[in-house]
């Protein structure tokens, strides 16, 4: 399972990469954070990417330990430098993983974040997501999400059905996820919906809880 990042940049050399839509949300999904990550333990994020969410994030909340994670070779040394260039130490080491896998490199986790992967991935990596939560989290502990999903009782915004359609037009098992069948998949983890939050640029922050 590839959950490639389709809109990343070269940052300056042949490891740091830059995905411009991090300085735009990052600041946005910290404050909603906020309210939801626990007040120490580790938290393990799926689909790091570039790595430059996991470094802000890792400064804002430096009483957590972070754990980077990514299906992609390239990302991890990318997340290794913007690491090194930050100075944080509580990230962990970046390790690969395939969140369609049931083998998955963490054992335990105290809350697990997954931004902008779900809609540019298989939905095998949703399905493998939900389960891996579900064996990793205490009872209590949080799966966030964030990113554009469709909502059948709202009316989905013209460009958020554009980039849709852009998605599947680069692979047909890509494209925006039914929020009900994403929540479906989790409770049948154990995963309880908490809330869902309106975002900048009809985005959620969609916060399941394991019961």
């Amino acid at each position: 399972m590839t959950t490639p990042q389709p809109f990343i940049i070269d940052a300056g050399g042949a490891e740091k990469r830059h995905a411009p839509a991090t300085v735009r949300n990052r600041d946005a999904i910290a404050d909603v954070l906020e309210a939801v990550l626990p007040p120490s333990g580790t938290v393990l994020e799926v689909a790091s990417g570039t790595g430059e969410h996991i470094v802000h994030f890792a400064q804002r909340f430096p009483q957590l330990v972070w754990q980077p994670s990514d299906y992609a070779d390239v990302s991890l040394p990318s997340i290794a430098a913007w690491v090194a260039e930050a100075g944080v130490t509580n990230v962990q080491p970046a390790v690969q993983l395939d969140a369609a896998s049931k083998d998955w490199p963490v054992q335990q986790a105290d809350a697990i974040l997954c931004i902008n992967m779900i809609h540019i991935a298989p939905w095998a990596a949703t399905i493998g997501l939900m389960a891996g939560a579900g064996r990793l989290l205490p009872t209590g502990a949080p799966l966030y999400l964030y990113g554009p999903y469709l909502r059948e009782w709202v009316e989905t915004a013209p460009s958020n059905l554009a980039f849709d359609q852009s998605l599947k037009d680069r692979d047909p098992d890509w494209g925006l996820r039914d929020l009900f069948a994403v929540t479906a998949r989790a409770a049948g983890q154990g995963l309880v919906l908490d809330r869902v939050i309106e975002m900048p640029a009809n985005n959620l922050s969609v916060i399941f809880r394991k019961g």
